[in-house]
């Protein structure tokens, strides 16, 4: 759902600023620009090619008449030069006449005989635009433009407009001045995630570099496309197209990649193999290239072939595999290929639509609904790899809790394996001397009249019974099994738990209550179980600090028997909460640390989880999680 909405508001943004911008922008130029069209005009194909010798105007047999909204007549392969004719209409003062779409490398205009304007370029971009102002005494004059290529298009290709010639200016600036503004805002998003890259991880900024290259290769095919740069910085006119060129050469392997890194490489690795053999037929391109600037052009024909017809294909091939991959990912209800698929799928219908029309009319068509598929399409890209980044993200930081959890059971476990040890090897040892003491001790202490003595042996006793009890836990340690494990009726072991513990709560001044239902059992040892739930009751009862209430309560819950022991004492703070269970640490003036350690070990030898949630001042609640149980198991004997 967050994938749809933050798709939902880009359309939405998007939207309101293509229309509130974009559009206005041009119906405001449109409608302020009063204009005469020329639709109709003559042409007349020559093999001179010089532009010296004026063609006879009034001879009808060796002119082709055109109309800019029928089929424009090709250029014969034979054939490299040719004159278009046309009259002009009346003409009022400060008047211009601009000419939008003309194809070919050299042109020279004529009105009336006289030349007034001409233009040669070195390299083989085609599409020309040329703005000439106009006098009232050029009235109903002939105009006559002779133009020679070398490339494949030659002639003109839509009608010419007359009117205000400032008016006109106006239009003739700002028509590309859109695709330069998104054509280098491209680049400069694409330098700004380059520089990033440099602070991501390895596996992030796979994806990162690779989005970034198709930004980059995406900024310099809109901007080298328009005829802005060729019109005003016309000497680097063959870098331009150079540029072009290779951003194209770019642009496809780096699109694949990327989709290989999000999706994979596909069944068989086809994605991989085609990513392969655009990078291989991309540097074929790139040679090419160099090949054809440093042959003047001289196997344009080859290069023409393998550089824009192939890679349209190839183009075309990619755009299927994508998203025919995308759709298959969406099919299964991948929110990431849902993204892809709705801004490839905006991008794909006007490439496609536009290469479509390009082949249909042998490549005299101007592509410029693909710059706004661009648009959507990269929206969709920047969604979906931040979306991958705050995955990763998330990912990292339960890897790193995760981590920490193991690294806190892995120091529990090293501790407990010292301490079983130790219990193994000094328990029997140091617990015989002992009893031996406590009996002469016991024996001594009966036969002394003197209270002051007696109170001495009494407390030598004491300590040494505590001294047993800690011994009596490190031997739990030393034992890795419980020695019997049964059914255990939950009810009627809290029962018996609650006889012994009431008395010490009454003592302490507390008072316990308890709602048990009958019916629910877990698998255990009888004398373990009730020596665990001793353990947290009682530290429950001594942490009320006088009046206060301990509650009992149990419920099954998804297939668990889950013991809850609540107390409203004084609580604990997040770090003492964080070292319960430890070996030796204890908030206890006289605790050793052992009791809360040994009643974990006997949890988890039940196969269950003890948990603590406790807030200062407000009290305590320990969990207790064990597998619930049939009653109809029998006991069962393990050594």
């Amino acid at each position: 759902m967050n994938a749809v909405r933050i798709r939902m508001w880009l359309v939405i943004i998007g939207s309101v600023l293509f229309f509130n911008l974009v559009v206005p922008f041009y119906a405001y130029a449109e409608s302020n620009l009063s204009t005469h069209s020329i639709t109709n005009w003559e042409i007349q194909w020559t093999e001179d090619p010089d532009s010296t010798h004026l063609p006879q105007v009034n001879n009808a047999h060796d002119w082709i008449p055109v109309n800019s909204n029928d089929v424009i007549p090709d250029k014969p392969s034979n054939l490299a030069s040719m004159w278009i004719k046309f009259q002009l209409p009346q003409i009022n003062a400060n008047s211009g006449i601009l000419i939008e779409k003309l194809y070919g490398q050299h042109f020279e205009i004529f009105v009336d005989g006289t030349s007034i304007h001409s233009y040669s370029r070195a390299n083989l971009h085609e599409n020309n635009r040329f703005l000439l102002p106009l006098s009232p005494e050029d009235s109903l004059k002939t105009v006559l433009i002779f133009g020679k290529t070398h490339s494949a298009s030659l002639g003109l290709y839509q009608q010419l407009l007359i009117g205000d010639y400032q008016q006109l200016l106006n239009k003739y600036t700002k028509a590309d001045l859109l695709d330069i503004v998104l054509g280098f805002a491209f680049l400069f998003m694409a330098v700004v995630m380059l520089i990033c890259s440099m602070f991501l991880s390895k596996e992030q900024r796979k994806s990162w570099i690779s989005l970034s290259l198709v930004i980059l290769a995406i900024g310099i095919l809109i901007a080298t496309y328009a005829p802005f740069l060729f019109m005003y910085y016309g000497e680097y006119g063959v870098v331009f197209l150079d540029l072009f060129d290779i951003a194209l050469y770019l642009f496809i392997p780096s699109l694949t990649y990327f989709f290989e890194v999000i999706f994979g490489a596909g069944p068989k690795g086809i994605i991989r193999k085609f990513r392969k053999f655009q990078i291989y037929y991309s540097c074929f391109c790139l040679v090419a290239t160099i090949v054809n600037d440093f042959t003047s052009y001289s196997y344009f024909g080859l290069y023409d072939l393998f550089t824009v017809t192939i890679v349209g294909l190839i183009g075309l091939l990619q755009f299927a595999l994508i998203i025919s991959r995308s759709i298959m990912f969406a099919i299964k209800g991948s929110k990431e290929a849902i993204i892809v698929s709705s801004g490839f799928g905006i991008f794909t219908a006007a490439g496609v639509g536009e290469l479509i029309l390009y082949f249909m009319n042998d490549g005299h068509y101007k592509f410029y609904m693909w710059k706004w598929g661009i648009v959507g399409f990269v929206l969709s890209l920047l969604v979906l790899l931040g979306r991958r980044l705050a995955y990763n993200h998330r990912q990292i930081v339960k890897y790193s809790q995760e981590l920490e959890v193991f690294n806190h059971q892995l120091q529990r476990s090293e501790k407990m394996e010292i301490i079983s040890q130790l219990a193994a090897s000094v328990a029997h040892e140091v617990r015989n001397p002992m009893q031996v003491t406590r009996g002469f001790l016991q024996l001594l202490g009966e036969n002394t009249r003197v209270d002051r003595e007696r109170n001495y042996l009494k407390l030598a006793i004491d300590e040494l019974d505590r001294a047993a009890s800690i011994i009596t836990n490190y031997l739990t340690f030393a034992k890795p099994q419980l020695e019997e494990m049964t059914t255990l009726n939950l009810h009627d072991e809290l029962t018996q738990v609650e006889g012994i513990i009431v008395p010490l709560a009454n003592l302490q001044g507390g008072k316990i209550q308890s709602s048990i239902p009958t019916d629910l059992f877990v698998e255990g040892n009888s004398s373990k179980f009730k020596q665990a739930l001793i353990n947290i009751i009682k530290n429950s009862i001594e942490s009320l600090k006088g009046n206060g209430l301990i509650q009992l309560s149990a419920y099954e819950e998804h297939g668990e028997v889950i013991i809850q022991i609540r107390d409203n004492g004084e609580g604990m703070d997040k770090e003492i909460l964080a070292k319960l269970g430890e070996p030796y640490f204890s908030n206890k003036t006289k605790g050793t640390g052992l009791g809360l350690m040994v009643t974990f070990r006997i949890i988890e030898l039940m196969h269950g989880k003890l948990q603590f949630q406790s807030e200062k001042g407000v009290g305590t609640v320990a969990t207790l999680r064990f597998p619930l149980v049939s009653p109809q198991i029998k006991t069962a004997s393990i050594s």
